[in-house]
């Protein structure tokens, strides 16, 4: 595990301990000035080591989260060691002789795998495909239309703290919001953190950095990625990302056309069968996922499953995923158990 000490690493050792043993010797690698420290894994005391192309030595799997400068050197350094590199950043998404692999979905791109190295999508990606790949399956995606409702914790550790210093700062005041620019001015300038406007009592129609046409890099990474998942390179797809102030779990409106009618209860009997998916849909006695009731879960959750009413090809549907878990730790992990389970070719 490289980038065991981050916040996605901290979570891949929970699921470690969660989890079947297929993992035999593990190590633990992180940068120099983590180098040293003690973590506990699977009932062992484990000292990190710094990165170094040593590390790779018969390793048989490198797990990555890293950031993509980090990954775009050392993932290729692990595959030339013989080690297979399943890499958590966005640095190898789009690389055609990269696979970039959801279990549920597309196993069968670990087939081929020519560099050595094996992508993880993007955690908004990953909150709504393993859902939209199994109507997939079923029905034949056409077009995709997505808005985000995305967690603070998708911006680091630092979003989570800005978004529980913003709290601290307006809480208990119940004159805020009432007027254009008192929670701007409350939280002041300097306590945006890596968020454009006050997430705390607000919405943040933004997320990612700026691209051409206006488009953010997050809501690129979902039209660009899913269509590679899929493998529909020409999918119409578009989405809109929110930053909303929630400390873990995104959440994906999506509206999802298919090649023939698709009622809600055919998809909802679909995505009810459908490996890692969990359906809570009883609007009538107010149950649908919410990112506070699903938190630290591994499904993706999916609710408010419906027909549009205006077209009987399109199914509408309100999906939540834990961004840390199935979103980056999980999926990653279960890239390698699938992995293992295949002799590793």
């Amino acid at each position: 595990m490289v980038g065991a000490t981050g916040a996605v690493g901290t979570v891949m050792l929970s699921l470690l301990d969660e989890r079947p043993d297929v993992w035999g010797e593990i190590r633990l690698i992180a940068s120099a000035r983590s180098a040293g420290r003690t973590l506990r894994v699977r009932g062992e005391d484990v000292v990190v080591q710094a990165l170094a192309p040593e590390v790779f030595d018969g390793v048989d799997i490198a797990m990555f989260d890293v950031p993509d400068e980090i990954s775009a050197i050392w993932a290729p350094v692990a595959a030339e060691h013989g080690a297979i590199a399943v890499d958590n950043s966005g640095a190898f998404r789009l690389d055609p002789d990269v696979p970039l692999v959801v279990p549920e979905v597309n196993p069968d791109a670990l087939a081929d795998i020519p560099r050595g190295i094996i992508a993880n999508p993007n955690c908004t990606t990953l909150s709504m495909i393993v859902a939209v790949g199994a109507l997939h399956r079923e029905f034949g995606l056409e077009s995709l239309f997505a808005t985000s409702y995305q967690a603070a914790s998708g911006a680091g550790q630092v979003g989570i703290d800005t978004l529980y210093d913003q709290l601290a700062a307006v809480g208990g005041r119940r004159d805020l919001g009432q007027t254009a620019g008192d929670v701007r001015k409350t939280i002041g300038d300097d306590g945006f953190g890596p968020f454009p406007a006050p997430l705390a009592l607000n919405v943040v129609p933004w997320a990612g950095s700026l691209k051409d046409g206006g488009w953010s890099s997050e809501e690129l990474k979902i039209r660009n990625e899913s269509r590679k998942i899929l493998g529909l390179p020409s999918l119409r797809i578009s989405a809109t990302c929110v930053r909303v102030p929630v400390i873990t779990t995104h959440a994906v409106a999506v509206h999802a056309r298919f090649g023939r009618p698709v009622t809600g209860a055919e998809a909802r009997a679909v995505l009810t069968n459908a490996p890692g998916v969990a359906v809570l849909d009883d609007p009538a006695n107010g149950e649908f996922p919410t990112p506070a009731d699903v938190v630290g879960t591994d499904p993706t959750w999916v609710g408010r499953i419906r027909q549009s009413p205006d077209d009987p090809h399109e199914v509408a549907l309100f999906v939540c995923g834990d961004n840390l878990r199935k979103g980056a730790a999980l999926n990653t992990l279960q890239i390698a158990e699938t992995l293992v389970a295949r002799g590793l070719r």
